[in-house]
């Protein structure tokens, strides 16, 4: 059915209806208030179930991976200095600057 002759139509057979004494004064203004006011609400609200959403998984893996490293035996012994090896992985590019081509 085409939507332009059905909102035609629909809007005939409203216009033919007396309006209704029952109907408080400006019912239709305040109804479409707010359902303007409550679409602008509805898209931070996905917004934010999204976010939280994301948040909560975040935590859940964190909390998963920090058990898995506390619980887990460690496969080889903790000799190696991490200190040293950091400072070089930082320091290799300076390292090879030094060196005239």
């Amino acid at each position: 059915m085409n939507i332009a002759e059905l909102h035609k139509k629909l809007i005939a057979a409203a216009r033919r209806q007396a309006p209704d004494d029952r109907v408080p004064y400006a019912f239709e203004k305040r109804i479409m208030a707010q359902i303007a006011a409550r679409t602008k609400a509805v898209r931070w609200t996905h917004w934010t179930q999204s976010l939280m959403r994301a948040a909560v998984s975040c935590v859940v893996v964190a909390l998963l991976f920090g058990a898995w490293t506390v619980f887990m035996p460690a496969s080889t012994p903790a000799t190696d200095d991490m200190s040293q090896d950091l400072q070089n992985t930082l320091l290799a590019s300076v390292d090879q600057g030094d060196i005239a081509p």
